[in-house]
């Protein structure tokens, strides 16, 4: 059963979808490419990188994502946070 994200962290978790895409794309890699390094299925990946979609993940695969993209998880977390830091400076 698929946990629901709650309201307030609903938008944190699509912007971290968008910021795994976005730096799996500027990898050059693929969905399928990207989970099978991660350890997840690519469905799963889909569904956490679906704009849009907030998709609850556990912190395990956020760190196996973190690793396959070769970024650190705080890097990782503030790439999903850059559009509130320009929000934040204007």
């Amino acid at each position: 059963m698929s946990k629901a994200a709650a309201f307030k962290n609903r938008d944190r978790f699509i912007q971290l979808g968008v910021a795994i895409a976005a730096l799996r794309k500027l990898q050059g890699m693929s969905q399928e490419k990207l989970a099978e390094k991660a350890g997840i299925s690519r469905a799963l990946l889909s569904a956490i990188e679906a704009p849009g979609m907030a998709k609850v993940f556990s912190l395990e695969v956020f760190f196996d994502i973190a690793d396959a993209l070769d970024i650190d998880p705080v890097d990782l977390l503030n790439a999903a946070n850059f559009p509130d830091q320009i929000k934040v400076r204007k």
